[in-house]
């Protein structure tokens, strides 16, 4: 009985540690210097309001466009079936596994005047001048992150119609209603939640991404986070921009959570419909090459085209390709993503297990906030972590803050809890769901308590949830750009990294060997989630 204020004290500790950036960026606003003044004044009448355009562009671009592919291929493998659809069931994730930036790069190399497309035609047809726009321009951002962020809108829609959609089509076909109206009356509403969840996910990763922004020179607001930041070389100016930024994100958070409540309410309704013997409508002819063509199309867009891009340069320059500084880029991107992974799990394992020991209000909402770290975009966690940085280095320059956090691990490793710890606290939880409380109280009965009862009940049953959570974690910092292109340490490139620096400097040849690394550790959590959707 002595050591329960321990809990509640590791408790608060790691929930202050993860949410010490997030603080730091909002406390920044209490610092009202000259120099950032004057740096957001000049901002403010000259690039913030087309920072802040083109973001407000990019986002209602990008969020018409995952909302209709991710409808249209949803409703296509839900309440259809036609040949191929069982392998469009899994295929339409693939996009998950390439990082925006890399589909970037890809077809960047292919589309742009000197590629191979655009030389083909002019020497084949004669044709003079430019034959395609620009593909690093807004246009070709939109169409980046639409390919690649779809399948959040897929999956939740997916989701939504195959649970309810079919059986409800199937009693408005019986009383006579054409399908183009139990599609309209019927399904959409249905999947409506679904949609917004799965926009407002799609927003907050446009919302976060740098490497697009960057190489396609777009001015978005976390493309003006780090031009305050390493080029005007104002600190605070950079920390209050975040916040904007921040301000943003949660709203779309908020949306999210909204969205999902209004899905679990709408599936908890109506189970006599859940069974009933209904199934999808078939289609055959023309329909089923309409469907197809439907399915088809992000997949090639989002992963075939781009690996295929990829994989020409990869091939011309395979002889001069550098596979020493290959092997170290390799190794310290996993051992980066391994010690993040393994520190993330076990920090989620902890707070799950806190919370299913003690439900308190103060647990609850210490959980919670640790749950919020993955909607906090890298340019918010790299300067919410060096600003205080910054103050205590100028407060107590003995301490060498600076040092530790920049010039070693520590640093980019606590972005990382920061981040993906949430990734890793959602998985845990979903393991413990799966636990009845009923075992609690019969250890308890035995005697068994404590950290022992983690260890001798939970764990065998959360072993699969927790490999599951490592994994996660492991794959999104591989990919991980912002936090990482800062935070690194000296002389210790990561595949992401690298990827980003090459392609910058047009050497898109030697770019392909890390990007196309990075996709095969992207198909990892893909592959999971394709086997957990077919067990279903």
């Amino acid at each position: 009985m002595r050591r329960r204020p321990f809990f509640p004290a590791l408790l608060l500790l790691s929930v202050a540690i993860l949410m010490l950036p997030v603080v730091s960026v909002m406390a920044s606003w209490l610092q009202f210097d000259g120099p950032a003044l004057a740096v957001l004044r000049e901002m403010a009448l000259t690039v913030l309001p087309d920072y802040a355009l083109t973001s407000m562009l990019l986002c209602v671009s990008v969020g018409l466009g995952v909302a209709a592919l991710g409808i249209l291929t949803a409703s296509a493998v839900a309440l259809f079936d036609f040949r191929g659809r069982r392998f469009f069931e899994w295929a339409l994730l693939l996009p998950l596994a390439m990082p925006a930036y890399v589909v970037a790069y890809a077809y960047t190399d292919f589309l742009q005047y000197a590629g191979p497309l655009q030389s083909w035609a002019r020497t084949a047809f004669g044709m003079q001048g430019k034959l395609l726009p620009d593909v690093r321009s807004l246009g070709g951002a939109v169409l980046v992150f639409t390919v690649t962020l779809y399948p959040y809108v897929y999956l939740l829609a997916r989701a939504a119609l195959a649970e309810r959609a079919v059986h409800l089509m199937e009693a408005a076909r019986l009383l006579g209603a054409p399908l183009s109206r139990r599609i309209r009356a019927v399904a959409l509403p249905l999947a409506r939640p679904a949609v917004a969840a799965g926009v407002a996910l799609a927003l907050m990763e446009t919302l976060a991404d740098y490497g697009v922004a960057s190489y396609f020179g777009i001015q978005t607001l976390t493309a003006g986070i780090y031009k305050a930041w390493l080029s005007m070389d104002n600190r605070i100016a950079a920390a209050q921009l975040a916040t904007v930024l921040l301000l943003v994100v949660a709203g779309l958070l908020k949306a999210e959570q909204a969205a999902q409540k209004r899905m679990r309410f709408a599936s908890s309704r109506g189970g006599a419909l859940n069974a009933a013997d209904a199934s999808p409508a078939l289609l055959t002819g023309r329909h089923a090459c309409l469907a197809w063509l439907v399915c088809a199309v992000p997949v090639a867009l989002g992963f075939v085209l781009p690996v295929l891009f990829m994989l020409r340069p990869l091939v011309q320059d395979w002889g001069t390709l550098p596979w020493a500084r290959f092997a170290s880029w390799t190794f310290s991107s996993l051992t980066l993503a391994l010690s993040s992974a393994g520190l993330a799990t076990g920090l989620a394992l902890a707070l799950a297990f806190a919370l299913r020991s003690r439900p308190s209000a103060l647990t609850r909402g210490a959980v919670q906030l640790a749950s919020l770290g993955y909607a906090i975009p890298g340019a918010v966690i790299v300067v919410g972590l060096l600003v205080p940085v910054g103050w205590l280095q100028n407060a107590a320059p003995d301490m060498k803050a600076g040092y530790w956090v920049t010039a070693t691990v520590l640093g980019i490793i606590w972005a990382y809890l920061v981040r993906f710890s949430a990734v890793a606290l959602q998985s845990v939880q979903s393991g413990y769901t799966r636990i009845s409380h009923n075992l609690d109280d019969s250890a308890r009965i035995l005697g068994v308590t404590g950290v022992s009862l983690l260890k001798r009940v939970h764990w065998p049953l959360l072993k699969r949830s927790v490999v599951v959570a490592g994994l996660l974690v492991f794959v999104d910092v591989m990919k991980e750009l912002p936090a990482t292109l800062v935070l690194r340490p000296f002389n210790s490139d990561t595949l992401a990294v690298v990827t980003y620096q090459l392609a910058r400097d047009e050497r898109l040849g030697e770019a392909a060997l890390p990007a196309l690394a990075l996709v095969l550790v992207g198909l990892l959590p893909v592959a999971l989630l394709s086997r957990t959707l077919r067990q279903k």
